[in-house]
Parts: structure tokens; sequence; C-alpha cells
């Protein structure tokens, strides 16, 4: 196994840049956190009796969540956020050497999450309906072990299942019964499209939401669902570690879900996003530039090279980041987080880009 690699910053955050590279939601669409930490019960979260056991609150609520979207899990456990289940759920099932196939591009923490396992990585491409299904029936060829997909608001690109498309997968993923399928439903409520699911029927499976997106970045707690056994093994392992989540992030976690403005909040956010990502995306195309997010908080733009593009925003006064930690087969691009755009820059942004992509040799298209 390998230690993971800290994600790259192209800045400081004393640099003077307008960040839109970090993927976090804007602050100003999130839920109320002091409403939040007001309803927490502190008295009850003093008693140290019962703290391994996760706050029956949260896992109400989880439950119901799940089960509105067609989950209908055989254990739920709490975890210190996407990245850190993941992490326990590939270490829980798998074994240094096995393989998992993983989306390209990726987040690359995801990537790195991979290779300390000592797993071996097995590029998937996507496209703006997520996994591509002839990529994958080769990939399975391979005799891989695991699947990790965003189903939505996949990051970098933005994708998302439809039903069509997740038939297609599901069709292809049925003849690998053994397979472990895990869901990064990471944006959940602000993704801008609905869930659509590759777990239904699985032997093996697991389907993550975190709080960083819908909550606040700094609530650092997720929930799984899943099968029982491997619940089972990360709840295990975490007891041998952590042992547990804060019970006061839980409660403050558990208040947010169940206020009754929390679905409203999240569908403003997510079409705030929408507008977002249309009007770079939108932007870009009058200049005759690719660029793709149809759902989530970035759009990944293709470039010819990442690195003049990344610099020339920069002295433009934007931060992005450049592609290439992201992608294992796919072509250039760079990300650009739209959470915190406002009117008029999607334009300015737009036009540095093509200063860059304009200049010299003529474009390659893929």
């Amino acid at each position: 196994m390998r230690p993971a690699r800290a994600l790259e910053r192209p800045q400081r955050r004393d640099s003077g840049l307008r960040d839109l590279s970090i993927g976090l939601p804007d602050p100003a669409l999130l839920p109320p956190l002091r409403q939040a930490l007001d309803a927490v019960d502190l008295e009850r979260s003093a008693h140290v009796d019962g703290l391994e056991f996760a706050v029956p609150e949260l896992l109400a609520y989880a439950r119901e969540w799940y089960r509105t979207d067609g989950i209908d899990p055989a254990a739920i456990a709490v975890v210190s956020g996407a990245a850190d289940g993941i992490e326990r759920v590939l270490a829980a099932r798998l074994r240094p050497g096995d393989r998992v196939l993983v989306e390209d591009p990726a987040y690359p923490p995801i990537r790195d999450i991979v290779l300390a396992l000592g797993l071996i990585e097995v590029p998937v491409a996507v496209d703006e309906r997520g996994l591509r299904p002839d990529v994958l029936a080769g990939a399975l060829r391979r005799e891989a072990n695991a699947l990790l997909v965003v189903p939505r608001a996949q990051n970098p690109v933005g994708a998302a299942l439809d039903p069509e498309r997740a038939d297609a997968i599901g069709a292809i993923l049925a003849a690998h019964p053994a397979l472990l399928v895990a869901e990064d439903d990471h944006a959940s409520e602000v993704a801008g499209a609905p869930y659509v699911s590759l777990v239904a029927g699985r032997e093996r499976w697991v389907v993550i939401r975190s709080a960083s997106k819908v909550l606040h970045p700094d609530l650092r707690l997720a929930v799984i669902a899943g099968d029982a056994e491997t619940i089972g093994r990360v709840e295990g392992r975490q007891a041998l570690g952590p042992r547990w989540v804060s019970h006061l992030l839980q409660s403050t976690a558990a208040a947010m879900l169940a206020d009754p403005g929390f679905s409203a909040t999240c569908a403003h956010a997510a079409e705030a996003y929408r507008q977002r990502r249309g009007a770079l995306i939108a932007a870009l195309d009058d200049h005759g530039i690719a660029a793709r997010g149809a759902t989530g908080l970035n759009v990944w733009v293709s470039v010819r090279e990442e690195a003049p593009v990344v610099r020339a925003l920069a002295e433009d006064g934007w931060a992005a980041l450049a592609g290439e930690r992201f992608r294992l087969a796919a072509p250039p691009g760079v990300r650009i987080t739209v959470t915190t755009l406002m009117p008029g820059e999607a334009e300015a942004i737009a036009a540095s880009i093509a200063r860059v992509e304009h200049t010299g040799r003529a474009r390659r298209v893929y």
C-alpha cells in the first residue's frame, strides 16, 4: 500500500484569486446552521453512555431518505464524510491487488484512496449520462472486484444516470453478482437530477450520502446504506479506530435534515447551481469551446492543454483546477466550480479561456 497525496491546490486563500477550484457549495445557499445548533440537546449529548451507537433521529431520517428513493437498506452506518465512507467500504471488502473500476475522469482523492489501499484502478469512461456501457463491459472482462460510481453530480464532468442508461449498465452488472457496487451520492438533494441507482438486487452494495454539499462542508459526516455484511464490517473496523462520529455533529445534522424548510432550501440551491452551470457552458459555447456540466457543482472544460489555460485564468484573477489529477485515459480538461459565480463572471471566464484556446495550433477534436 502507499500513502495518499493531498489534493494540490493552485493557490493559497490569501492569493487574491477568486477560488473556483474548491468544489464546495455556496455558503449563502446552505440551510441555517445556527438554528440547528440551538436545537441540539446538549444535556443528552453530555451523557457518555450509548455514544458508540448512532443518534436515533439521524438514523430514522436517513432510512426514510433512502426509502423515498427506492432503497431499502439492511443497515446504515454513520462515518466521517463520503471519502471516509468509501475508504472504509473498500478496506472492509477488498484486499491489496484487487481491481476497482473507477470513473474516468474521477475525483482525485477517490483515486488516491484506491491506490493507498494497494488496489488497482481500472478506468471506465463517462459521458453526460454516466458510465459508458461499452467501456464498462470491456473493463469487467478483467475480473474487477468493485465499482465506484457517482450516480449524479459526477465530479468533475457533472454526469447523471438516467433510467435507460441505468438499465443498460444493470444488464451488464447482472453477470457479475459478486461485484461490490458503491455509489457516492455526495450531492444528493442539490445535484440537480433525480436519483437513479444501480444497486437494486445486488449482493454487495452501498449508497453513501454526505452532509458536505447539502448541509455544510464542516459537518464531516455521511450516512452509508448497504447490505448487512458490508455495513457490519465497516462498523466493526470503525470501532477499532475513532469508534463513533461525534454525537454533536450527528444531532446537528439530524436537526438540519428534519427542518421543514430543508427541501425548499435544497431545491433553491439546485436551481441556482443549474443556472450558474448553464451560464458558463453557454458563454464557453459562444467561443466554440466544449464544456460539460449537466448536474452538480462543477463544469468540465475540454482544452488542448491544461497548464496554459489554468495560467491564463490565474492571470485574470481566477483559480481553477487542471484536469491531470482527475483523469487516467480521458483527454485534457479544466474543472471550474460554479457555485459562487456571479452574473457576468461566466463571460469573463470564457473570454480568458478562449484567449488561450484560439491561439496557436488548431484545436483538437475529441
